[in-house]
């Protein structure tokens, strides 16, 4: 899916916080602005416009 040394350098791109896998969702979650960030290919799309909001 994703290489986990790419994993251990990805950010997310609003608050520069740690990224979470959630494998089953194919998603890198930020969990301090709720945030998912889809990976598409096995590539992860690191937009936040792109992004989905998590519930609260």
């Amino acid at each position: 899916m994703i290489d986990k040394e790419l994993l251990t350098l990805l950010v997310c791109p609003q608050c520069k916080g740690e990224l979470v896998l959630d494998r089953d969702a194919a998603e890198l979650v930020c969990k301090a602005d709720r945030l998912a960030f889809a990976i598409r290919e096995g590539i992860p799309v690191m937009l936040v416009d792109e992004a989905r909001r998590l519930d609260s």
